[in-house]
């Protein structure tokens, strides 16, 4: 396995200023302190983030990983790759196009930046097919799972491949012949299409030469083939194969003399100003359609196209040769997810675990008791989201509940949470739900979800004009004897039951009278108006939590240089905020001991003598997605604990609602003091950053890896059964 990954040459490491005084006997030397703004402290953003994708695809080279695993990741990095390229690129090539060309701490223009990643790209893309065609398919055919070439249907498979292409597929394609009354066609973006070079003269006398097939959207990009034309195991076609074997059908008396598939990636992300719109939600309806439609930013291509049908089609897309991927396979490559089901082979996929309910609340049939008690802790997916949703039904057929209020971020409109929502509302309890529509690539499924609850006679908000509702929150009020009492969930991720089972993410149940409080007045800010409201535990975006942060790295740097133990360690997704970085630098300097768990983005640059030679990074990649925020201080031996939905970015600590929220108690700290540290011990799924940018795996000795260790320690599931 490759133990590093492309990266651009970094900048040079800033130079301390020398300011010398000669004297008779000695020379001088006072060291300046290192300039924080210096541009080659920081790593940027969009290269980083393409780091991260370049960590995931090599989890598909790891052999301790079951076969089907190492296809999904390599099958994730396409379409974190697809994702990449219509938010981050087309951000980047918007800048250039209306001349707003945005330079971040790290001082790299745009141009600069995307003539890297197409560099780091590249590489990695034909990385992939390699991968896929020299390791993973030989591999899956040992175990008796292959998708049959055109070059290998035996005579059996091409005739039930002809049927189906007569039945199946040519009455749903629709050819399109390129001629004056038959312009290039708009292409859906992500679309699987074939270009096809003709050779005739059709009923009508034109003799173009050029066609463009888009494949069907409604049919499976994989079809299994039946085992009576098989000689064992589980066999597949493409259905680009299939077209491209039949394309001559398609083109009745003429000779087609090629059939290339190509693949068009368009900016997809959404450009609509919630300020200068009356409805937020038609709007949105309407911006959607368009995504579809966006401004061309990439184009795969069969790598055996001929020259001149690339040409034509970048010329079409208005796109350049270093925006064209030529690739050895499908250009379609997410569509293969069908083959990696569990249902098909479930031995080579990771073993099945079952989430641990606490002892607290297993036998409970009142979990309002319960949580009454004790704050109640999860750690998912090592221990069931159930009792969150339990709660919600709970609460939902319970006469003593009034009110329930909740934050949805991503949940899916037919998700249990949205099911007991609509329950409490049609039983006649005020139900308020602040959706958040634009929850990128969800928010058809948001716009769904709040007609869903608007009709069951929720009351539905929409947030607060330009500022994302990101916070994870649910409020419940309860009438006990002649009190109103709350009740209170706080999140680290989303209130989705199926990101529950493959996302890290802590839960927090509790009925803590002041902390509820401060939900309740985060709820109301919210809904209604008014100024900001003084909260006693709860940190809140964009007023305290990034304030309160900057004031406790403060705090750190401030005992370090007074001589007392310093320590702080975050588990985050990405760090890219420039006052954090260089409170952080200000920090390490002072001899503050900084151990950050960075999933994706870091824009800090570790390692850096004089400036963050204190500051460790991690990025931990392994069966599951580490989505959990986890924000520790040693505080002169008072520790102190925050979880927050926020990560360490400008976008959340300052355009965002966000919250983070205290742990208190030694249990729970205790707890989620060793969990840190089993992240920080991990030596097969970690990786390091380096100062110059790279990632390296830490070379130790002993297997430690923090997610099969959580597995076993939870959930009971053995390491030897755990990849």
């Amino acid at each position: 396995m490759n133990t590093s990954v492309d990266s651009p040459t970094p900048a040079p490491l800033p130079r301390p200023e020398k300011v010398t005084t000669e004297t008779t006997a000695v020379e001088t030397v006072a060291v300046a302190a290192p300039d924080l703004n210096d541009a080659s402290l920081y790593i940027h953003r969009e290269i980083s983030q393409l780091q991260f994708n370049i960590r995931v695809l090599d989890q598909a080279l790891d052999e301790s990983k079951p076969i089907l695993e190492r296809l999904k990741f390599l099958l994730i990095f396409s379409t974190n790759m697809d994702e990449f390229f219509e938010i981050r690129v087309a951000g980047l090539k918007s800048q250039i196009a209306f001349d707003h060309e945005i330079v971040g701490p790290d001082g790299i223009p745009p141009k600069r930046a995307l003539a890297e990643i197409s560099e780091i790209a590249h590489k990695q893309i034909e990385r992939q097919y390699s991968i896929l065609n020299d390791a993973i398919l030989p591999e899956l055919d040992k175990q008796g799972m292959r998708i049959v070439r055109r070059n290998q249907w035996s005579h059996k498979q091409k005739l039930w491949v002809r049927r189906y292409f007569r039945h199946e597929v040519a009455p749903l394609v629709t050819p399109i012949g390129l001629d004056p009354t038959h312009p290039f066609p708009l292409l859906v973006n992500k679309s699987l299409n074939f270009i096809v070079q003709l050779e005739g003269i059709d009923a009508f006398g034109r003799d173009s030469g050029l066609a463009i097939v888009p494949a069907p959207r409604v049919l499976p990009r994989l079809i299994r083939l039946p085992d009576e034309v098989c000689e064992g195991g589980d066999n597949f076609v493409l259905l680009s194969s299939i077209i491209h074997e039949h394309a001559d059908e398609l083109f009745p008396g003429m000779s087609v003399l090629g059939c290339y598939q190509f693949r068009l990636t368009r900016n997809a992300d959404l450009t609509i100003d919630p300020e200068d719109v009356e409805d937020l939600a038609r709007a949105l309806r309407g911006e959607l359609y368009s995504r579809r439609f966006g401004d061309a930013v990439r184009l795969e291509v069969a790598d055996n196209c001929p020259k001149n049908l690339t040409d034509y089609l970048l010329k079409q897309f208005g796109l350049t040769a270093a925006e064209m991927y030529e690739v050895n396979g499908p250009v379609n490559l997410a569509r293969l997810f069908g083959l990696a089901s569990k249902t098909l082979r479930p031995q080579l996929n990771y073993p099945p675990f079952t989430p641990a309910i606490p002892k607290s609340l297993k036998k409970a049939e009142d979990l309002f008791q319960v949580i009454a008690k004790q704050d109640v802790l999860l750690l998912h997916p090592y221990e069931s989201f159930a009792p969150v949703v339990d709660l919600l039904h709970q609460a939902a057929k319970d006469p003593s509940v009034l009110a329930i209020k909740q934050t949805l971020y991503r949940s899916g409109a037919n998700s249990e949470i949205v099911d007991a929502l609509v329950d409490a509302a049609r039983s006649g309890k005020e139900v308020t739900a602040v959706v958040e529509l634009r929850a990128r690539f969800d928010e058809e499924s948001n716009l769904t979800l709040a007609s869903r609850l608007q009709q069951a006679g929720a009351v539905v908000i929409y947030g607060v004009v330009g500022v994302k509702t990101h916070a994870k929150l649910m409020l419940i009020q309860r009438r006990e004897g002649s009190e109103l009492v709350r009740y209170a969930h706080l999140g680290t991720g989303n209130y989705h039951t199926g990101n529950a089972r493959l996302y890290t993410d802590y839960s927090l149940l509790t009925s803590d009278e002041a902390l509820c409080e401060d939900v309740h007045k985060l709820f109301s800010q919210l809904t209604g108006m008014g100024k900001v409201q003084h909260m006693k535990k709860l940190l809140h975006a964009p007023f305290t939590l990034k304030k309160t942060l900057l004031e406790l790295i403060a705090t750190e740097t401030a005992n370090a240089a007074a001589g007392k133990p310093a320590q702080i360690i975050a588990k985050v997704n990405a760090i890219t905020d420039p006052k954090i970085i260089r409170a952080l630098y200000k920090a390490s300097m002072a001899g503050v001991k900084i151990d950050l768990i960075v999933r994706g983005m870091c824009c800090l640059r570790p390692g850096v003598p004089g400036v963050s030679q204190n500051i460790r990074v991690r990025s931990i990649v392994g069966r599951f997605l580490e989505h959990s925020r986890v924000y520790w201080f040693a505080n002169d031996g008072e520790e102190r604990f925050y979880l927050a939905s926020a990560d360490l970015m400008e976008r959340n600590l300052d355009r965002r609602i966000e919250t983070g929220f205290p742990i208190e108690g030694k249990k729970l700290q205790q707890r989620v003091r060793k969990e840190l540290d089993l992240y920080l011990s991990d030596n097969t799924s970690a990786w390091q950053l380096q100062s110059d940018g790279q990632y390296l795996r830490p070379s130790s000795t002993g297997q430690r890896n923090v997610q099969a260790q959580l597995l076993e320690k939870i959930c009971g599931v053995g390491a030897s059964n755990e990849a």
